[in-house]
């Protein structure tokens, strides 16, 4: 397995300390990360001092990742009184199947994020990172839809974390099975993962002669 980049961990709390052949401190390969995956997982405590993760939609810009929810939500409350978080995603590239169950594992990207959490107040800005996570979902669907109005805005809320602390994970390859392992009549290799999407499904209501989209017509991702 390919080792990741030597760069020295940006804290030590985003440090691997198990196989930390898969680390990868280098901003090239988290903001690739971020870039590419659609879905985060935020953790947070509550009012109250009770953890709990909540699945979200996020967006890079620069040195920042945006995460927005409902104003009334349990974890945008949170997020908006500046509460230290963790922010994951992951990336499957493939499910890894070794000659021993011990050894199965998957070859994946990960990206682990610590920080504060900053409440984005002002309008640009609010806007802006709305704008983010509409581009980073759908690359030039802002254009193409209708925009928040200043209601809508109030709805939501839109938190900043900072990406000074953080570390990527990766592996790669076939599966690493133990010596006397190898001579098994066991098939192994790895089984490789990939996201397809499917042809547009308009919706019931749409008026005819609207045709679809370039963001939906040639959707892909990074």
């Amino acid at each position: 397995m390919p080792e990741q980049s030597p760069a020295a961990p940006p804290s030590d709390r985003v440090r691997l300390r198990r196989h930390r052949e898969r680390a990868a401190y280098g901003r090239d390969a988290i903001d690739a990360i971020l870039d590419e995956a659609l879905i985060a997982h935020l953790g947070i405590c509550d009012e109250a001092g009770q953890p709990f993760v909540v699945p979200t939609l996020h967006a890079r810009a620069g040195d920042v990742v945006y995460c927005h929810g409902s104003a009334a939500g349990r974890a945008t409350r949170a997020l908006a009184a500046s509460t230290p978080a963790c922010l994951t995603v992951t990336l499957i590239d493939g499910l890894v199947m070794a000659r021993a169950v011990a050894n199965h594992s998957a070859n994946y990207r990960s990206v682990m994020l610590l920080g504060r959490a900053r409440p984005v107040e002002e309008r640009e800005e609010k806007l802006a990172a709305l704008e983010a996570v509409t581009e980073h979902i759908a690359p030039g669907r802002w254009g193409e839809a209708r925009l928040p109005s200043d209601s809508e805005l109030r709805e939501v809320t839109v938190v900043a974390l900072p990406l000074d602390e953080a570390s990527a994970k990766i592996r790669v390859g076939p599966p690493t099975d133990d010596e006397g392992d190898y001579a098994l009549d066991v098939w192994a290799g790895v089984l490789p993962f990939h996201t397809a999407y499917g042809p547009p499904e308009p919706c019931p209501r749409l008026a005819d002669g609207i045709a679809v989209p370039a963001s939906v017509a040639g959707y892909s991702r990074p």
